[in-house]
């Protein structure tokens, strides 16, 4: 299992829709855990709102991977807001903002649970029930309630709401998202079956789009509802792909510890 080549052989670059050389450059970068540099291919066009909107989105990525470049983020978000035109646009750099708050709040840099919740909810009358952009913002809302908020059936109805729109709209990583969160659900309420499966799915589609930087998370989340030997061997892979990335996602470090025996 390689992580760089969907099941047919084909590039999935591709597969997640990636149309341009550079798209597919930016995308690579990304799943490579390369955010600065894919962020880097955008800076030409930073005057213009969505790749303003795209290039502060790596940044807050790479911030809540590896719990750093937080002034980049910052910076490059108020760009983004700075030339965003029109609802949908505003939304959109208002969902990023929320999405930065969350991830600052949740790895305790800083609290900014309030201002993720102000920032979502501004979005949430901004950006249109049936717009592009809202099963990215229904999952955002849905981790800030689970995570910030305890609340796991306003969360779940959240995940739900976004995994029937990138359903909808084949956002293929969108819903790799929402089937893992889905699944962490269940297992909490010991619904072992359904998390397995939706664990699965997860780690299924970030295999074949090529999304190596969050596939150690999947392969580590479906260990857990795993019996050995199947859970010791997904648990090797993730620490592969851990060490491979330089070990990122920096959260899951302590989770792909080996465990020793007693």
């Amino acid at each position: 299992m390689s992580g760089s080549e969907s099941e047919d052989g084909g590039d999935p670059s591709l597969a997640h829709g990636k149309e341009t050389p550079v798209e597919t450059a930016i995308w690579r970068l990304r799943s490579r855990a390369c955010w600065a540099d894919a962020a880097a291919l955008l800076a030409p066009r930073a005057h213009e709102p969505a790749a303003a909107l795209e290039r502060a989105s790596l940044l807050i990525e790479r911030c809540l991977y590896t719990e750093q470049g937080w002034a980049d983020a910052e910076e490059a978000l108020r760009a983004a807001e700075a030339v965003a035109t029109g609802d949908e646009e505003r939304g959109a750099a208002a969902c990023e903002r929320g999405y930065l708050a969350y991830a600052s709040t949740l790895l305790r840099v800083r609290d900014r649970a309030d201002e993720a919740r102000m920032a979502l909810g501004r979005a949430a009358a901004l950006i249109s029930p049936s717009a592009a952009g809202r099963p990215l913002l229904d999952y955002r809302r849905g981790l800030v309630a689970q995570n910030l908020g305890d609340s796991p059936q306003a969360a779940r109805a959240a995940y739900r709401r976004a995994h029937a729109g990138a359903t909808a709209q084949d956002d293929r990583l969108l819903l790799s998202s929402t089937w893992r969160h889905l699944a962490g659900l269940a297992l909490r309420e010991g619904e072992l079956a359904e998390a397995r499966n939706g664990f699965a799915e997860s780690l299924r589609i970030r295999e074949e789009l090529g999304y190596l930087v969050g596939t150690a998370p999947a392969l580590t989340a479906l260990a857990d509802t795993e019996t050995e030997p199947e859970a010791g061997r997904l648990r090797a892979e993730a620490r592969r792909l851990f060490r491979l990335l330089g070990g990122v996602p920096t959260w899951l470090a302590g989770q792909l510890t080996p465990r020793t025996a007693m």
